[in-house]
């Protein structure tokens, strides 16, 4: 009975493994970007519902473009904040801001940002620094 755990236990171990190379692999590739948004409208569960039925060709969009690993998260206060990992940030941004289905979704999205200096989100993207990291 023991051993069959330690096989179980390596095996498991051995697809950590991998999973973990794997990760190594794509932070090669990749760079990470995270962006904040500072705002208020979205507090009403409006932002947060209408980003549970994102458009099928938009996700599509999206990774065509070189976006990848892509997250919002939203505080309490209204800061949004994006998370993502592509192998070129401006170049995945500009690509996104090129593609027909990105001007009908940041149309349906202005309401949401109409506090922004450079009006759409996606002209207000400005990656953070990463200060620490753990692997």
């Amino acid at each position: 009975m023991g051993k069959k755990k330690n096989v179980v236990a390596g095996e498991n171990a051995s697809q950590e493994g991998q999973e973990r190379l794997e990760r190594y692999e794509r932070s090669a590739m990749y760079e990470a970007s995270v962006f904040p948004v500072q705002g208020s409208s979205w507090q009403d569960g409006r932002y947060r519902r209408r980003h549970q039925q994102v458009w099928p060709e938009m996700l599509d969009a999206l990774r065509a473009t070189g976006w990848s690993n892509y997250s919002l998260f939203l505080h309490p206060d209204g800061l949004l904040i994006g998370y993502l990992e592509t192998p070129d940030f401006e170049r995945a941004r500009a690509a996104m801001q090129e593609h027909p289905v990105n001007a009908r979704w940041q149309a349906e999205m202005a309401p949401f940002f109409e506090s922004l200096e450079l009006g759409a989100a996606d002209a207000s993207m400005a990656p953070l620094e990463e200060v620490f990291h753990l692997d």
